[in-house]
């Protein structure tokens, strides 16, 4: 009586076989069809071949870690930190060591002289790298061994723009941090002034290109486009022209010239100007327009029609 049993584990089969037998040629018999199933149930050469390789591969090595200094660096920059040019008045302090508080301009070529180090490179650096820079020279010459270096800046001279034209306080302006826009210096300058055009013309140069651009700040505000707040660089010129005007003359109660508003009707002129008088009369109404190519053109306007920059308005007198 033969009893056999065939065991899988993972890949490997494992055979194996009781026997009860009472003769030797049974249990010979036996041995024969244990023999022959253990060979069935060895592995496949390319699965052997595959697990010697495995079990030669080299252990798997750690992924190299990335060195924490310039990371550092990166995320200084990213805080869009004022950066340092020639001009700028800086003031720098060591805590508990008021022989080295100096305060420097900083030369055309990025340079200022330090006690104990000589001449320091700060241009280009923002305040707190600038800090570590003077720190890690103050330490590494053996000077101090853990120095507290502050660094301010007291006369912004290196990052400026120019605002001219129909604004409060025309001038210079620092821009103290990277990434200041359109309407942060326009702030500084005291807004646009009475009588100023809603538009602001931005002179600036881009990959070295000089580029002129009109960005209509009251729409960037009323139709929601804060893309049009672009973020200005050191040299940049800001003007405001005057607003646009237009004129009003014949049978109104005051002739003259104003501000034209926005989306302003030719009724709404004529209601600036303070309306007819009694000898004036609406089917008079002339207006005298510039074309493109600067041909002036006169035409009989609506009362809903919108007025433009320059137009002139002409009431003429009735006749009865």
């Amino acid at each position: 009586m033969y009893r056999f049993r065939i065991v899988s584990v993972g890949a490997t089969a494992i055979a194996a076989a009781s026997c009860t037998a009472r003769a030797p040629a049974a249990r010979a018999l036996t041995a024969s069809a244990l023999a022959t199933l253990v060979l069935l149930a060895s592995p496949a050469p390319a699965v052997a071949q595959a697990r010697g390789a495995a079990a030669a591969a080299p252990a798997t090595q750690p992924l190299p870690t990335r060195s924490a200094q310039p990371l550092a660096l990166q995320a200084d920059n990213q805080h869009g930190d004022y950066p340092l040019g020639a001009g700028d008045v800086i003031r720098i302090q060591v805590f508990q060591s008021p022989d080295l508080t100096v305060e420097a301009r900083v030369s055309e070529g990025g340079v200022i002289s330090f006690p104990l180090l000589g001449a320091v490179r700060v241009g280009g650096l923002s305040p707190m790298q600038a800090e570590r820079l003077i720190a890690t020279r103050l330490r590494d010459g053996g000077f101090l061994q853990n120095p507290q270096v502050t660094l301010n800046v007291v006369q912004f001279r290196s990052q400026q723009v120019s605002v001219l034209g129909s604004v409060n306080r025309p001038g210079r302006y620092p821009l103290e941090t990277t990434g200041m826009r359109l309407s942060e210096v326009l702030a500084l300058a005291g807004g646009i002034a009475t009588g100023g055009a809603d538009t602001a013309i931005v002179m600036t140069q881009r990959e070295g290109r000089p580029i002129r651009m009109e960005i209509d700040v009251a729409e960037m505000f009323l139709a929601n486009q804060p893309a049009n707040d672009i973020v200005l660089q050191a040299g940049d010129t800001i003007y405001v022209h005057r607003a646009p005007q237009f004129y009003v003359y014949g049978q109104v109660q005051r002739p003259g010239n104003y501000q034209l508003e926005r989306g302003m009707t030719v009724a709404q002129a004529l209601a600036k100007g303070g309306g007819l008088t009694l000898r004036g009369t609406e089917k008079g109404l002339r207006l005298q327009r510039r074309d493109a190519q600067g041909v002036v053109q006169t035409i009989e306007p609506r009362l809903d029609d919108l007025v433009v920059p320059d137009d002139l308005l002409f009431v003429r007198e009735s006749l009865f």
